[in-house]
């Protein structure tokens, strides 16, 4: 997967600032050219609101922060930069200059992205020298929790581009939708822009304020969008028949005329206080810091949820955590020090696997030696591909040990040792510790193979039946876990 060092941001309005927030909090270095002087302390005041929201959305520790410089041009910040951002107004003009000023000082493998929300990367790339390296990346607000990012290349974007970009995204946590046929708006604004046409007929004609149009998204579709998007609750709407019989059923609406869709109201000066008004009345009492905090608030949790549940952004989510919690370059095998209990488990205790005193709950220590036999697994080539394939482990017993307590926000990491291994059994030990040492819960595992075809207790393939062996002739050689084989009752 691609990585970066360092990144320009060129404008820091909303979306440049969130391109800053989201790249230094991956430890990216970001050089920023903007020409406003209030920009540095706009700029953090986002940066200080992605660290807090950062801190209840991961269960995993970012990477060192990346520096912030602010440069005296763009020319500077191009020079200094391996991927970058170009995020000023909406003017063609204003963005073909400003890759003018780019290409002439960047190294020619630099990428360039521009955040437009609607231009064709095809028009954004006609006056440049090396047309090839820009790419249209179109995130959205706020980019540092949101994981879209629409990548779309032009007429000349190489492949090359595209790839890299979507690497570099993909590195950070985000969720690069690759629209491989230029249109303009691309896919989500499109989408939007439907949307908000008709809410501006609705309140235009007086149907509808503004708060009415927000509570009929709020407390009805837009939760349903925010976990399935459209065709997928439509196919569900659609019952046992799915979306074949949800199209015969409701085909006929589309012909009544519901919508303004090919229609817009002119935005008299009526029109616009009416609006303006109504959006003052709803939303007045709350500063902008105070609705930007809350969207963020309620954004985490409904992300935390999706994570939990794995399913849409929150798949996103689950993978860009547990990247944080492991190595960028795995360890091989044949590197691995087997000569002691290998690593199999590392994380944070979020606010959720707490009890009312803010400890720990048991369930959580099962949950913790869980991951660390799936590492265990994944070590010894039972990893996602041969579930899919071959077979798995089954827990068949399991003994857990509580010594301590640990609480939120604390680190921990498990330990293995491979007690048994051969045939169809693997026998696991754990260690799970706090970052300061300290011995929190041991666990004992007994596991059975599983062909998963008949699901019938079955000898693992060749290169796991090798690779255990590999560490379990070398664990056999450690000393006898302190509690191996104990078991309630027993004496302590």
């Amino acid at each position: 997967m691609k990585s970066i060092r360092s990144a320009g941001v060129i404008g820091a309005g909303v979306i440049g600032s969130g391109w800053i927030a989201r790249l230094l909090l991956n430890g990216i270095d970001v050089f920023v050219y903007d020409p406003s002087k209030e920009a540095p302390k706009n700029v953090n005041k986002v940066i200080e609101n992605a660290e807090r929201v950062y801190k209840k959305l991961l269960t995993s520790d970012l990477p060192i922060k990346g520096a912030l410089s602010f440069s005296n041009s763009i020319s500077d910040v191009a020079k200094s930069a391996q991927l970058i951002i170009e995020a000023v107004p909406e003017r063609l003009s204003v963005k073909q200059s400003t890759y003018k000023k780019i290409e002439s000082s960047a190294d020619n493998s630099v990428i360039i992205t521009s955040s437009t929300s609607g231009i064709l990367p095809s028009d954004l790339q006609a006056e440049m020298r090396h047309p090839e390296r820009l790419i249209v990346a179109h995130p959205f607000n706020p980019v540092y929790l949101l994981p879209l990012v629409e990548i779309v290349g032009g007429a000349k974007t190489s492949k090359d581009a595209i790839e890299k970009a979507s690497s570099i995204f993909t590195n950070i946590g985000m969720f690069p939708l690759h629209i491989k046929k230029e249109i303009p708006a691309f896919i989500a604004d499109r989408l939007l822009e439907s949307v908000w046409r008709e809410a501006l007929w609705l309140v235009n004609d007086d149907i509808a304020t503004t708060e009415e149009i927000d509570d009929a998204i709020r407390y009805g579709f837009g939760l349903r969008w925010a976990q399935m998007g459209l065709f997928e609750t439509y196919r569900l709407a659609g019952g046992e028949a799915g979306m074949r019989h949800f199209i015969s059923q409701f085909r006929p609406c589309l012909e009544w005329p519901w919508t303004h869709l090919m229609d817009v109201p002119e935005f008299t000066d009526e029109l616009v206080d009416k609006v303006s008004n109504q959006s003052d009345q709803q939303s007045g009492q709350f500063s902008i810091n105070e609705l930007m905090q809350k969207r963020d608030d309620n954004l985490v949790d409904f992300l935390k949820v999706l994570k939990d549940n794995r399913w849409g952004a929150g798949n996103t989510l689950k993978e860009f955590d547990e990247s944080l919690s492991k190595p960028k370059i795995k360890t091989e095998f044949s590197k691995l020090d087997l000569s002691q209990p290998l690593l199999t488990f590392e994380s944070k205790i979020p606010k959720k696997w707490a009890d009312y005193n803010g400890h720990m709950t048991e369930s959580r220590y099962l949950e913790c030696f869980s991951e660390a036999t799936t590492e265990m697994m994944a070590i010894v080539g039972a990893d996602q591909d041969y579930i899919s394939n071959v077979g798995s482990y089954f827990t068949v017993e399991t003994h857990i040990r509580h010594l301590d307590e640990v609480l939120i926000g604390e680190k921990i990491y498990a330990k293995t040792q491979v007690i048994y291994g051969e045939n169809k059994k693997l026998h696991l030990f754990h260690w799970l510790y706090h970052d300061d040492g300290r011995l929190l819960a041991t666990a004992e595992h007994m596991l059975i193979h599983v062909d998963l075809k008949t699901r019938a207790a079955s000898v693992p393939n060749e290169l796991v039946i090798n690779k255990i062996g590999l560490v379990y002739g070398a664990h056999k050689l450690l000393p006898k876990p302190e509690g191996l084989s104990r078991a309630i009752g027993d004496k302590v």
